[in-house]
Order: C-alpha cells, then sequence, then structure tokens
C-alpha cells in the first residue's frame, strides 16, 4: 500500500487476567521509582474488573476492522504486556516485511503520547528487520473527530436532553511536561482543545464546553494539569452533563475507572444527570483514517528535543 507493505498497531497492552494485573504494572512503572503501595492501590481497580483491562480486546477489535480496508498485512504490538512488540518485529522479519508505517493508539502529542513511542520503535527495531515510520498526531483529523461526533451525539440522545454540558476529559500530566510538549511547548493541551472544539463545532452546538483532566498519579507535591473531573463534577453549574473521553481512542482501565465508576459515582450523589461518549474504537470513520494516514506522504519525525521524558524519581 504506497510505501509501505504492512502496518503494525502500537499499543500501551494491559493485563488479561488476575494473575497479570502486578506483572504488568511493574512493566508500566520499571525505572520509575513508583513506591509498591501505589501499585498495589491500583492492582485492585483492575481486580474489580476480573484482573481484565478491555484495552487488549479492543486492539484485536481494531485490527479485525482494519484488515478489510487495508491491502497490507496488519500486526499489533505493546509496550507492556503480550503480546509485546518486539515479538511482533521479530514476526514482521520473519514475514519479509521491509517497510511498516506505525499507528500508536494515542493520538497526541507529548511525552507518554508520542515521544516514547519513537522510544518503543528504537527499542524494538531490529537488524534485518522492517522500517517502522511512526504515523502523525490525529486527534484534528477528521476521521476522529467525526468518530467522537457520532459517540457524543449518541450519548446525549441516550441522556434525552439538550441542554447538557459537554465536559471533555484527557489523562492529567504534570505541568512540567505539559510545558514542554512540542517544539515549542503546550502542544498537549493545545491540540486537545482543537480537538474538543472540532467535534463541537460537528455537532453544531454553540454552548460553551469545559476541558478537564483525569488518571492523575504521582507524589502530590508536583503539579498536573488540573481540574480533575470529579473536583469539576463538583463545582459544576449544569442540568447534565455528557463526559467526552477525548483524548483517549479505546476504553482503557482510566475510561472505565476513572469516569465509569468514579465519576459516575460523584454524579450520582450530586443528583447530576451524566452520560460517558464512546470512545473513537472501530468507528468506521476512524478506522478509514487509519488508511488516510498510510496514503499521506511520509511524516516528518518530531525532533528529538520535542517532548523530553519527565525527571524521574530516584529508587531507593
Amino acid at each position: 500500500m504506497g510505501i509501505y507493505d504492512a502496518l503494525l498497531v502500537l499499543s500501551f497492552g494491559g493485563p488479561e487476567g488476575p494473575d497479570d494485573v502486578m506483572p504488568f504494572l511493574e512493566n508500566v512503572v520499571r525505572g520509575r521509582g513508583v513506591p509498591r503501595e501505589r501499585l498495589l492501590e491500583v492492582a485492585e481497580h483492575y481486580q474489580s474488573f476480573g484482573g481484565v483491562s478491555p484495552i487488549n480486546q479492543q486492539n484485536r477489535d481494531l485490527v479485525e476492522a482494519l484488515r478489510p480496508v487495508l491491502d497490507v498485512p496488519v500486526y499489533w504490538g505493546n509496550r507492556n504486556w503480550h503480546p509485546f512488540g518486539e515479538d511482533t518485529v521479530r514476526q514482521m522479519k520473519a514475514d519479509g516485511v521491509r517497510k511498516a508505517a506505525v499507528f500508536a493508539t494515542s493520538a497526541f502529542a507529548g511525552y507518554s503520547s508520542c515521544r516514547q513511542y519513537y522510544e518503543d520503535i528504537a527499542r524494538i527495531s531490529i537488524e534485518g528487520g522492517p522500517e517502522l515510520v511512526k504515523m502523525r498526531h490525529y486527534g484534528e483529523h477528521p476521521g476522529f473527530v467525526a468518530a467522537m461526533a457520532d459517540h457524543t451525539r449518541a450519548a446525549l440522545e441516550r441522556l434525552g436532553r439538550d441542554d447538557a454540558r459537554l465536559v471533555f476529559t484527557a489523562h492529567s500530566i504534570p505541568v512540567s511536561m505539559a510545558e514542554t510538549a512540542g517544539p515549542e511547548g503546550g502542544l498537549y493541551e493545545a491540540q486537545l482543545r482543537r480537538s474538543a472544539e472540532l467535534v463541537n463545532q460537528a455537532l453544531g452546538r454553540t454552548q460553551p464546553w469545559d476541558l478537564v483532566w483525569q488518571s492523575r498519579s504521582g507524589p502530590p507535591q508536583v503539579p498536573w494539569l488540573e481540574p480533575d473531573v470529579c473536583d469539576h463534577l463538583r463545582k459544576i453549574e449544569a442540568p447534565a452533563v455528557v463526559l467526552v473521553p477525548i483524548g483517549f481512542v479505546s476504553d482503557h482501565m482510566e475510561v472505565v475507572y476513572d469516569l465509569d465508576t468514579e465519576a459516575r459515582a460523584v454524579a450520582a450523589e450530586l443528583g447530576l444527570p451524566m452520560e460517558r461518549a464512546a470512545t473513537a474504537g472501530t468507528h468506521p470513520r476512524f478506522v478509514r483514517m487509519v488508511r488516510e494516514l498510510m496514503e499521506e506522504p511520509e511524516p516528518v519525525p518530531c525532533p528529538l528535543t520535542c517532548c523530553p521524558p519527565p525527571r524521574r524519581r530516584p529508587q531507593a
């Protein structure tokens, strides 16, 4: 297909059973000095869902949805759990793949959402294996916008009221990381705001909307992007709310726990009618977007100085 003879869907990964949870979390935080108490706390989130994150099945569904619309093989690999990216690349080499487009399941700029995928590509590339080319950011692509607008419209219809306020959510990150996202800084938040505005426009709405944050972690003395979604719900003046997880392309544990569990509980406590829009998932327009990205000229890689990694806490 054009300059590529395969597609690699590169994702975060997630546990698929109770025994996977702690090894998976240890992979996620390796080298970051995260206290075990914090890991045990997060592990409880996964165990409350049977130790299974929805992300792996959603990636399988995306791969199956992509195969009929692409004329090249589609592979899938993860950063933190099976199938690991390095194992997938070895299979691609054995299959004779020469140059593959890499579709990261993260749409925006930032260290965790973009730069770390470049690091993954460098880590999993092997001698004699395929050249791996990461696709560009796509949070403003018409395919992503159309998918999120359709899912938000459906949530508004389920809620049954046009006066609901749209509250867009994304993963919070340290303020220092947000300030260094993109060549000139601040690109993560700027892209998210632009994407939210495009979704609002696609819905034909003129009402105000909000961008808030979720899934904060790390020591409390380190400032992260605010407000948190639950804090925002407690202060909002609106007759009803639709949460739109604009910062995610599929259901992660952060979506099903932080929004469907915690935020929904806060809304119920407040007597605030609330619905949550679906993530892009396998929406046909989102799936077609991947093909369109592959048909674009080869993207220019982000400069190495873009989106530097955060400072890590020293390990004991």
